[in-house]
């Protein structure tokens, strides 16, 4: 037998297989009992819990004891002026601080999206100053754009 052939076969099998379940399915017997649905409804009242006069005292569980804050970890601000904002970014995580701030320092409120392209013209705090995380800001321009560097 042939592939083709074969194919013919598999394909009228497949074919035909639908006819042959649906037809069993509608069946004119007379013996088949009779499907009935029936719908109760039923009430059920609740009950609301009986008021209770008793007092709750609530004892604070003394067992478990929150460690003690970690002291802030203070480091020197490096000096960043005229650093390319990634750079001074970089510097900054390396000496300890891994969140600073950057704003645009021409007032226009871009965001500095790529840090590549921007330049640092001003720090707060200046050099030397101990910082934690967060105390860093740098003002940046656009690289190319008119600076102090």
């Amino acid at each position: 037998m042939t592939s083709n052939s074969r194919f013919r076969v598999r394909s009228t099998i497949v074919l035909a297989l639908p006819v042959f379940v649906l037809a069993g399915c509608g069946s004119t017997d007379s013996t088949e009992p009779e499907v009935r649905t029936e719908v109760r409804t039923v009430t059920v009242e609740a009950t609301a819990p009986a008021p209770t006069t008793a007092e709750r005292t609530v004892v604070p569980d003394t067992t478990a004891s929150e460690p003690p804050a970690a002291e802030p970890v203070l480091v020197a601000m490096p000096p960043v002026v005229c650093m390319n904002l990634q750079t001074a970014q970089n510097a900054i995580q390396a000496a300890g601080v891994f969140y600073s701030r950057s704003v645009d320092a021409s007032g226009a409120s871009r965001m500095q999206v790529n840090d590549s392209n921007w330049i640092v013209v001003a720090q707060d705090p200046p050099a030397g100053t101990l910082i934690g995380e967060g105390d860093a800001l740098l003002s940046a321009v656009k690289v190319g754009e008119p600076n102090n560097c």
